[in-house]
């Protein structure tokens, strides 16, 4: 291929434009054969900020799960590949498709996955007529509950209902023995284990009903990890890792962020939080808006919880800053004052929110509508909501770390 098409696309992007569908459409052959290239292409801006760390944070949501690759596409082309993903449930498994492959193959490696899990229906409707899409969106979510998801999970034969109590496929709707074998076969754990990229995926102890964080600092991360943060009850059944069993870490919290925080008290850098479910909305019209509404708001309910516990923290360290200020210089070298001061030496993060909320044809049932469609509109969204976001002024007039947290919703 001449050089000179992918320098003017290059261009636009480092521009900000949007490019078209033969360049940058979910797998369209020119983009698709560059995908390395434009993961490291040197996008340079005089007011790009610097961190010592950027830090990928993704919540669960099933086939909404592309918006987040379309963000990591954006953040790549722009030099903010992050070196450090943490997630729960479909956000774990394109967190371990991101630290699982090498820099400038990991958008080519999340296009195979994504391309992979929207084989089964690659058909389009019409983009100017709403209603139909929401038939054909809740037509194919029926038939990836009927017959699965290529490379991802598969009914049960036989059904759980029919199988003796105890046994293990009695506890899911589906196998998931497909999403096992895609992962083997795309996921480098050992590159995982290296630590070149810190990686950290978020589940629940059946037992105990507590949050745990596999997080390759600590542990030797394995393929049952990804797979435990990605058991949604009762669609998958529970993992067993060292004799204990988990599921899905959205079960009790649909987000890593306040994980992030806690193990980085200190952290200069930047948290890329993207959400795939919007905490905004209208009254609903109909039952199934009612069921739709009804899921967003579960699922970005602790993400609006932690972004607040963030902010309020912040607002008090500065509250006691003040307040220290005005004590008499003879109790500086007083212990509770020390103490107290030595709290203050928070994080300095920017925290950039990105949230799906793109199209408005939707369903209860999006986070199971794996169509080619779809997905392609949704990796698209994720990208273009990335562009914009980078190249907002906003963005841009952030040129050194100031004090504290700041909190960026800029893609609207």
């Amino acid at each position: 291929m001449s050089s000179a098409p992918w320098r003017q696309m290059a261009a636009k992007m480092a521009a900000g434009a949007k490019v078209n569908d033969a360049e940058a459409g979910l797998g369209a052959s020119v983009y698709h054969k560059n995908s390395a290239q434009i993961e490291q292409a040197n996008v340079t801006d005089t007011a790009k900020p610097s961190y010592d760390y950027i830090v990928l944070v993704l919540q669960g949501g099933g086939a909404l799960g592309a918006y987040q690759a379309g963000i990591f596409e954006g953040m790549a082309e722009a030099g903010y590949a992050p070196n450090w993903v943490a997630g729960v449930s479909i956000g774990a498994i394109n967190a371990a498709l991101i630290a699982g492959n090498p820099d400038g193959h990991r958008v080519e490696r999340l296009r195979e996955f994504w391309n992979l899990v929207s084989s089964g229906l690659a058909a389009d409707a019409p983009t100017f007529f709403d209603p139909l899409h929401h038939a054909f969106n809740r037509a194919s979510a029926a038939l990836s509950a009927v017959v699965g998801v290529p490379g991802f999970y598969a009914p049960r034969v036989p059904p759980a209902m029919l199988v003796p109590d105890g046994h293990p496929n009695a506890l899911s709707v589906y196998d998931t023995s497909l999403l096992r074998s895609t992962l083997t076969d795309m996921v480098d754990f050992d590159l995982i284990n290296r630590r070149d990229t810190r990686f950290s995926v978020g589940a629940v102890n059946v037992h105990t009903g507590n949050s745990t964080y596999f997080d390759n600092e600590y542990d030797t991360i394995e393929l049952d990890h990804v797979m435990a943060s990605g058991a949604l009850p009762p669609a998958f059944a529970p993992v067993e890792i060292d004799g204990s069993h988990f599921w899905d870490g959205g079960i009790v919290s649909n987000t890593p962020l306040w994980y992030v925080l806690d193990e980085s008290p200190t952290m200069q850098g930047l948290i890329v939080q993207v959400d795939l479910f919007n905490a905004r909305g209208e009254l609903p019209q109909n039952l199934d808006q009612v069921m739709e509404r009804h899921k967003d708001i579960i699922y970005s309910s602790k993400t609006r919880f932690n972004t607040s516990r963030v902010t309020d923290q912040e607002s008090l360290r500065n509250a006691l800053q003040r307040v220290l200020k005005r004590l008499p210089a003879d109790l500086a070298n007083d212990p509770d004052v020390r103490a107290l001061s030595d709290s203050l030496r928070g994080p300095k993060i920017d925290i950039v929110h990105l949230i799906n909320r793109r199209y408005s044809y939707t369903s209860s049932s999006k986070d199971n509508d794996f169509s080619r469609a779809t997905v392609k509109q949704l990796w698209e969204s994720g990208l273009d909501d990335a562009r914009r976001t980078i190249h907002h002024p906003e963005w841009l007039r952030r040129s050194t770390m100031g004090e504290g947290i700041r909190v960026f919703d800029l893609a609207h």
